[in-house]
């Protein structure tokens, strides 16, 4: 039951945020700065929300009255095999991402794009690749 509250707040919060984003477009003439950004943003997230909660909602509903539906779901996100494939496929995601992300950090800083731009990526970038390392570390010493 916790769950479907959960969902229905979701979809309320949701919902709030699409709201809060047309009102400021309404009541805003002349944005500047952060203004001029964030109610798209606040509509955005809103619509993300509201889709996520709808989706959760509608999705437990439709299985509710299916429990054999409902176990066997569970049995395939569960399964190794899937769970396998799915982390195989999130490591070459990954390494796809290592190899495209460099170059495309050097193309937009020999473009002359906005240096904060460029910094932007390079630690986001970063990020992600420091991650990865740690989590290799951490695993190599547990295994």
């Amino acid at each position: 039951m916790k769950k479907s509250i959960t969902h229905y707040i979701t979809v309320i919060f949701g919902l709030l945020l699409l709201g809060a984003g047309a009102y400021l477009i309404k009541i805003i003439i002349e944005p500047q700065g952060i203004m001029r950004a964030l109610p798209y943003v606040c509509i955005g997230l809103g619509c993300g929300i509201f889709g996520h909660g709808m989706g959760e909602i509608i999705s437990s509903r439709a299985i509710k009255n299916h429990p054999d539906v409902e176990k066997q779901m569970k049995i395939d996100k569960q399964d190794e095999r899937n769970v396998a494939i799915g982390n195989s496929t999130k490591a070459k995601a990954y390494d796809m991402m290592i190899f495209v992300f460099g170059p495309l950090m050097l193309a937009f800083a020999l473009m002359g794009i906005d240096m904060v731009a460029v910094l932007l990526l390079v630690f986001a970038y970063l990020f992600v690749v420091g991650y990865g390392i740690y989590y290799r570390c951490k695993f190599d010493k547990e295994m």
